[in-house]
């Protein structure tokens, strides 16, 4: 049965139960008098998808859920990280306290993170800059692998990766859990704890999460930044060690068809930047301080405030939902003083203030859901999003601005029978990108006494110029889900996506630490637009299943980063990157196959690849996945499971210019999880070893692999869960 079929089902027993209790007291009372007569009644089955299974089968892009496993042995505390086990997505990592995903090839300001209904927004266009998510709330997530841009506006060309709640209980009662972490590869010392409450109509709840970590251990004595070998004491890697806070509160209210909620986190991570990656190269910062476990100059810290609210309202055959949210995402770079101008004195207040950006966003949506019945579906909608962005700092890479931008989009669904679903619509935007300018006298100074003529420097001086730009622009999108028989589903989505250039691709002008290099925007880039087809194949049936997603995605104007090959005037810098657009073209796919075996063993086999081209100039486009597969075997049995799988990652030699080669290589895992009652709780405990071998690989996306830095080694993660009722 379909899962929208779901809820009638539940209506049609809520109206003949009572009934057949009341034709079974007459038959008792009729047979036996007054006494309780045993009546046998015939078995009732009710079949359905489970809210995954509706997920999948109610979109036409494919569609990856992440459920209880994701606190298992996927874990680890980070939440980019543990995304990177579904196919087609990796993480891009920054030691191994920041992460960002990555989906078939794209990442930054292309994947939209959507938490509670609201776009998660801080500063994801930089390639050292993490997502402030507490992974230990994330209670289920939804990756949706495509153009999401019809419902979610410009940002969502990649994909989407939606983050919900468990519903509430449907009793009165106190809920709870707690959740330990620890791992041996960087002393990593964490908890989660949640409590939650159901009265009535009323269902709150509220979590502290806390992690602290050590400097992560590499199987290196040597790495190499801008050409010079610097030292790994002790095979740690000094100055990465780090911490994380997070606090959140969730109140909802139900009652007949109106249902609401308000939610409010504040996250706060800080983590150490390794000396021999940020600034010039200085083997005395490098030497062993003797403690693995502070956090120093270099570092990098930021707050993420977000509070969210939701109104829903349903009728007869018309829904209403708003959401509404603001979010405050305030990060700070800091750096002991240094400066590529001999005339620049350190400021009197936070000298060691490199950058800061504080980042404020409002958000509101509106959705209008209309069934007119079995087969027709409408929904309208209508979003807005107002940005305030202010800089401060030493040291100068990207301009204060504001944007604002907004749009109107409607999807029609035609369901002619149970198995059929065709799904197609429009969407309009609307964007408007102030830039703030910013003079920098001390370069002025410099440049004249370097002997640059008064045209250069006129030239240089201005490092973000006054830029007021309005975009527009459609998205379209048509799906079709066909359930052919229960066993088999088929879907093909095509769909254009739209995103406006961000303002780092506007009017970024600086050496960019965390991508070693200076980036400079062009305010005259025209908006991202790109059109992608999507096919899926499932089948699940009896002992197997069986997955294959293919994509193809044109962009006639892919913004990147590309070499211009001209000087750069600040001192230190090297070459220019300058953002610009080219057509590329991106191409592949990701397959599953999993087989039941015979007493409780399990074989499950993913893949992924992909292609990506610059049309242009004919070359791949940076930041491009290798090819991967898992090979996984399990045994599970009366709550115990264990597992060993073997990861093949390829060797990734299409890369961009001025983008190193990184050798493939294979991976041994391994995990055990047990589950035991423990009073009134069921206590969970996994134990996984992550690359058993202890081998030396690279992590092609990694923000370290610029420097030869090879991803951590042998790595024991433990993960004790104790629910509460």
């Amino acid at each position: 049965m379909h899962a929208y079929l779901i809820p009638l089902a539940w209506c049609a027993l809520l109206v003949v139960s009572p009934a057949t209790a009341s034709e079974r007291d007459s038959l008792a009372r009729e047979t036996t008098g007054d006494t309780i007569a045993s009546i046998r009644l015939e078995e009732v089955v009710i079949t359905g998808r489970n809210y995954p299974g509706a997920t999948r089968h109610a979109s036409p892009l494919p569609v990856e859920i992440t459920g209880k496993g994701f606190t298992r042995e996927d874990f680890t505390g980070n939440f980019a990280r543990a995304l990177g086990r579904v196919p087609g997505v990796h993480s891009m990592d920054i030691g191994s306290g920041f992460s960002k995903p990555v989906i078939r090839g794209m990442g930054f300001n292309r994947v939209v993170v959507l938490e509670n209904g609201v776009k998660q927004e801080g500063q994801q266009w930089g390639a050292d800059h993490g997502l402030e998510i507490d992974a230990f709330n994330a209670e289920s997530v939804a990756v949706h692998k495509g153009p999401a841009s019809l419902l979610h506006g410009s940002d969502a060309t990649g994909g989407v990766i939606e983050i919900t709640r468990r519903p509430p209980p449907v009793d009165n009662r106190v809920v709870g859990e707690l959740v330990l972490l620890a791992r041996a590869m960087n002393g990593t010392v964490g908890g989660s704890a949640m409590i939650g409450m159901k009265r009535g109509a009323w269902y709150a709840k509220l979590r502290y999460t806390e992690q602290h970590f050590g400097d992560y251990r590499v199987p290196v004595d040597t790495v190499i930044y801008l050409t010079r070998r610097l030292p790994v004491a002790g095979r740690a890697l000094k100055n990465t060690a780090g911490m994380e806070r997070d606090v959140a509160g969730h109140v909802e209210y139900r009652l007949g068809a109106y249902h609401a909620w308000l939610t409010a986190s504040n996250a706060y991570q800080k983590v150490g930047f390794f000396p021999g990656a940020h600034g010039v190269p200085d083997p005395a910062r490098l030497e062993d301080d003797g403690n693995s476990r502070d956090t120093g100059l270099p570092y990098s810290s930021v707050n993420h405030l977000k509070v969210t609210t939701r109104q829903e309202r349903g009728w007869e055959r018309v829904s209403l939902r708003w959401d509404a949210g603001y979010q405050r995402n305030y990060r700070e770079e800091r750096s002991r003083f240094h400066t590529h101008y001999g005339t620049m004195s350190p400021p009197e207040r936070s000298p060691d203030l490199e950058l800061a950006f504080s980042l404020d966003t409002y958000s509101s949506s509106l959705r209008v859901t209309r069934d007119n019945g079995r087969e027709w579906e409408q929904v309208t909608g209508w979003d807005m999003q107002v940005q305030r962005n202010r800089v401060a700092g030493y040291s100068f890479l990207l301009p204060g601005y504001d944007r604002l931008s907004t749009g109107l989009f409607g999807l029609v669904t035609y369901r002619p029978d149970t198995r059929l679903s065709i799904s197609g619509g429009a969407r309009y935007d609307r964007g408007r990108v102030e830039v703030f300018p910013y003079r920098d006298e001390h370069l002025e100074i410099y440049l004249r006494e370097q002997g640059y003529s008064e045209t250069e420097i006129a030239r240089y001086r201005w490092r973000a110029y006054a830029v007021r730009r309005d975009f527009d622009d459609f998205s379209f999108s048509l799906g079709a889900v066909l359930d052919l028989d229960d066993t088999h589903l088929l879907k093909a989505n095509i769909g254009k996506g739209f995103r406006l250039p961000g303002a780092n691709e506007l009017a970024a002008n600086g050496v960019h630490h965390g991508t070693f290099r200076h980036e400079q925007g062009d305010p005259s880039l025209l908006p991202e637009r790109g059109w992608q087809v999507d096919l899926s194949y499932s089948y699940r049936g009896g002992a197997w299943s069986l997955s294959a997603s293919p994509f193809l995605a044109f962009f006639g104007n892919y913004i990147y980063l590309k070499p211009t090959g001209e000087w750069s005037a600040l001192p230190h810098a090297g070459q220019i990157y300058r953002y610009a657009g080219a057509r590329s073209l991106f191409a592949g796919g990701e397959l599953s196959l999993g087989i039941d075996l015979p007493l409780g063993f399990s074989y499950r086999l993913s893949g992924e690849y992909v292609y990506s081209r610059n049309l242009d100039d004919r070359s791949p486009l940076s930041f491009s996945p290798p090819t991967q597969a898992r090979n996984t075997i399990a045994w599970e049995k009366s709550g115990f499971r264990l597992h060993a799988e073997w990861q093949h990652i390829a060797t990734q030699r299409r890369t961009a210019k001025n983008e190193d080669p990184t050798n493939g290589a294979d991976l041994l895992h391994a995990g055990v999880t047990g589950a035991f009652s423990a009073g009134n709780s069921n206590v969970e405990i996994t134990l996984a070893l992550e690359n058993a071998l202890d081998k030396r690989y690279y992590n092609h996306l990694s923000f370290y692999r610029k420097i030869e830095l090879p991803e951590p080694g042998r790595d024991l993660r433990v993960v004790i869960r104790i629910p509460f009722k």
